[in-house]
Formats: structure tokens, sequence, C-alpha cells
């Protein structure tokens, strides 16, 4: 067992509002400058829908993440071999263009003509599509990272009628989810997922991609980064970005400087929907390459399975044994991602089937039922005519979801949102009829103290209970700043002889290599 770290994420699409506060508040702090025009780390998008970039989800045209290997050992990239790799280095064919992110480019408008000095005599004064990044002016607004919201494309010959998680339905299928009457929609807010198995550090040929130690956060060395865009290749989600103005790969850091002295990354903490949770797990690194190379049908419960327990006394031991500190396993234990992942088994994955398993994980979204075929009203409901709805009325088709959470499988879905369905059962039943009723609990496996931890965490908690985040202890790592206190500048000065650094300083962890 070889115990490792990783801050974890989930987040509750049943409340999403699609607001974009959270792209604001990312895109202020990060990614408002020169050269960064395009990237957003953090994007809410509507599905059914292409995404941003343009059809991130399919595979075949990007060949992203990893692909099985049936005769064992771990996945492969489906990108491609180290040789394919190499003979494809200085021109990548598989990576998306700026045309599927924003058409032309991003975009501005010339406001200067607006308060232009002559006075125009023939026409209104207008501001015009100018392009951020070329200059040109009147260029054709085509795309953008918006363009899809709100069901701006739900109709059959539009944008959502390609919509990857449709591949399994025929066209009659998908014809009929995309007409008026029954038209869906639902809101997918996403960042990195920062991935126990992420195909972009796999995939970096120079190294720059890397996972932190300390919380598995994955980042880019900006100093070793030269800009292969490999893994933008290889990142199935689409997140990693190049800065055409630095020359650099650019990502999502999870607000790292945040985390370390125990504050939400901005997204997080702007989300007005409060829909966003984070916490720390424990995970057994020698099961990943195995979890990520079992069947589709396998895949969300392996990858429950190397999340390991933090009451276990076992783990516990093993976790101080691997040197992860007090205050990281009592955040463990009190962490709101591990109950809504492995004990409620209530928070999915997004795409699986990548196989990077990622540390970000999605409450699948309830949705009004369908009104029935026959009549018309708007009145007339269906309903299950048992304890619970049945969940194939839902207005969002379980198969939709299953593509997008499960590999396709529709039994994990189902049983997230019987779960949700029958804590709202059960809490009606207790605060209005005055009569718990406890059989909507036992049809799906739940008890009553589980059931209203549930709801208080999914509608009451507040900051502490959402975000619990063990600050960095810097005091147990070696590259402490009284030890690099001389140093920095020389090893590149003399890079055949540098100066060696102490392996410890004032009682740092033992064992631990200061590097050359």
């Amino acid at each position: 067992m070889n115990i490792k770290q990783q801050m974890a994420m989930v987040f509750n699409l049943d409340k999403c509002l699609g607001c974009n506060t959270c792209t604001l508040a990312c895109k202020n702090v990060w990614t408002n400058r020169e050269g960064a025009e395009y990237m957003f780390w953090n994007n809410v998008e509507t599905k059914p829908g292409l995404g941003y970039p343009k059809r991130w989800e399919d595979q075949r045209m990007y060949r992203g993440g990893w692909e099985r290997n049936p005769t064992g050992g771990g996945p492969r990239l489906r990108v491609g071999s180290q040789f394919w790799t190499m003979m494809n280095l200085f021109y990548n064919p598989v990576m998306p263009q700026m045309e599927d992110y924003y058409g032309k480019g991003p975009f501005t408008f010339t406001y200067e003509d607006l308060h232009a000095e002559q006075a125009t005599t023939r026409s209104q004064p207008v501001a015009r599509p100018k392009s951020q990044i070329t200059g040109e002016e009147d260029i054709p607004i085509e795309y953008a990272v918006n363009w899809e919201d709100n069901a701006a494309g739900a109709a059959s010959s539009s944008t959502n009628g390609f919509d990857a998680n449709f591949g399994a339905m025929t066209e009659n299928e998908r014809a009929a989810l995309l007409t008026f009457r029954d038209a869906f929609m639902m809101y997918l807010p996403r960042i990195c997922n920062h991935c126990l198995n992420p195909a972009c550090v796999a995939a970096c040929p120079s190294g720059a991609a890397y996972k932190r130690e300390e919380d598995g956060v994955v980042l880019i060395d900006q100093n070793r980064c030269r800009a292969w865009r490999m893994c933008i290749s290889a990142c199935p989600y689409k997140k990693p970005y190049y800065n055409w103005r630095t020359g650099k790969m650019e990502k999502c850091l999870l607000c790292y400087p945040r985390l370390e002295v125990g504050e939400a990354p901005a997204c997080f903490r702007a989300c007005p929907g409060r829909i966003r949770y984070l916490g720390p797990l424990l995970y057994d690194l020698d099961r990943v390459a195995y979890a990520a190379n079992v069947p589709d049908a396998s895949l969300v419960d392996a990858q429950r399975d190397i999340i390991l327990d933090p009451h276990d006394a076992h783990v516990i031991a093993a976790a101080r044994a691997a040197g992860i500190s007090e205050s990281w396993l009592d955040a463990c234990r009190r962490s709101p991602v591990y109950r809504m992942v492995k004990e409620w088994e209530i928070a999915l994955p997004l795409h699986p089937e990548f196989r990077t398993l990622p540390a970000l994980f999605y409450i699948p979204p309830e949705s009004p039922v369908r009104t029935a075929a026959p009549n018309g009203s708007t009145l007339d409901m269906v309903d299950g005519g048992g304890v619970l709805p049945d969940l194939d009325q839902f207005r969002i088709p379980i198969r939709f979801l299953a593509s997008l959470f499960s590999a396709g499988h529709d039994e994990p879905v189902k049983l997230a949102l019987r779960r949700q369905l029958a804590v709202r059962a059960f809490r009606r039943s207790e605060r209005v009829d005055g009569r718990p009723d406890t059989s909507v609990l036992d049809a799906v496996g739940l008890t009553v103290a589980q059931a209203r931890a549930m709801h208080r965490l999914l509608a009451l908690a507040h900051h502490h209970e959402r975000f619990v985040i063990p600050t960095t202890r810097r005091e147990r790592t070696a590259n402490s700043p009284y030890i690099e206190r001389g140093f920095a500048g020389f090893s590149e000065m003399a890079p055949r002889s540098r100066p060696r650094r102490r392996s410890f300083f004032h009682g740092a962890k033992p064992g631990v290599e200061a590097g050359p």
C-alpha cells in the first residue's frame, strides 16, 4: 500500500445556476492578460452542446486520455506511442485550433469609433468586432465560450445535435430529444480535474507537467515547458492552454497559493449557488494503474475502491508511516468529498471512460418529470406509481447522464438520483407530515443518520463544512527557505559544480533529499 494525498472536489449540479460567477472570478484573477484571452480555466457549459473547445468529448478526433490495455498492466496513452510523439514533435495533428475555441479568435469591439472627434453624417457610429490577437476588424463572430449558453443551440439541426453523449442513440431518438416539446438542458461547470492518472503528465515530452506530492495538484513547470502542446492532445478534458505571448502552456492550478494557507480557490469561494465542495482524500497509488485499466462497466467502482477509509486503523498507521501529518488525517475524516463519493455514492467522475481517474466528481442533476404524451397537458404529470418517481420519465434522459458520468452504464447514475429523491421524500415526511417515512430510505440503502447528514451537507452546510482544507506544513519539506538561502541562481551559473544542499534543517522530514 502506497498512500498518497489528494485534494478532491465535488460539484452539485442540482444546484448550479449557470451564472458563471465562478468563470469571472477565475478569469479576473488568473487569465485577464495578453496571451490568455481565450483561456477559461473555469467555464460553465450548457449540455447538450459541443462544449469548449468544440467537441472536446470526441476522442476519435482528439485522441485524449487513455485506452484499455487488454494484455493487463496499465492503460496506454490514446494520443500515441513515444515514437509517434517524437515523429510529431514539431507538428501535432490532433490538437484543437483557435477556430474550435473562438472562431476567428477572442474579440472586442471598436469602442473608439463611438467617441470619434469627427461627426458621422451618413450613418450612426457602430462598434465593430475586432480580434484581440491580430487586430483585424469586422471579423465574423462564429463561436465563443458562451455560444451555447442556456440551450442556445437546442435544435436537432443546431450545435446541440452534435453532442458526443448522443453517440449511443439513434437519429430518431436524438431528434426526439431535441424537439421543442422535449428539449432539456443542464449546466456543467468544468475546471481541471487534477487526475490521479493524468494523461497530460504522461504525454509531456519535456517533463514539465507534474503532480504535486503534498496535495495532488497537477501543475506545469514554466521553466521546463517547451510548448510541445502534447498535453493539450493528451488531456481528454482539454484544460491545458497555450499562451501565444509567452510560448508556454498554462492550466488551472486550483489556486494552490490559497490552498496552502487554508483558503478555498477563487471559483469555489465565489460560487453563489454553493454547489462546490472541497476536501482531502487518501488513495492507494499502487492500485491506480489497475483501476484505470478495468472494463468500462467497473470504472466507477474501481476508482472508489482505491480511495482509502481515513477511519480505518490500518490506513491511519500506513499514512503516518508515509509521513502524512495528523492535521491532514483529521481533515480526511471530516472531508465532505469522501462522504459523497465513497460513503453515499452520489458523486460520479466526469467521463470515467477516459481513464484518468479525475479528482473532480459531480452529483447528477434531478430534472422535472416529462408531461404525459397523449393529451399534451402540462398539468398531467407522469408518475412511477411507486415509492419514488420513475427515473425513465425524467426530462434529462438517464442514458445521457450515464454517458457523462458512468461510461454509459445506467446503474450508478440511477442510484445517485434515487438517493437524492429518497432524502427529499424522507425529510418532507419528517418535517411536513410529522411521520418519518423510512421506507424510501430502505429502498435505496440509506440510514436515517445518513439521510439527515446528506440533507445537511447538500442544503444547509456552512463554509467550514463545504471546504475542509488542511494547511501546508512547510516545516515538513526539505526545500526550506533557510536551506535555499545562498543557493538560488548558482545552479545555472555553474551547472557542473553546483553547491550541495543539506537535506534537513531544524527538524525537516528525515530521509528526503533536498536535491543537488
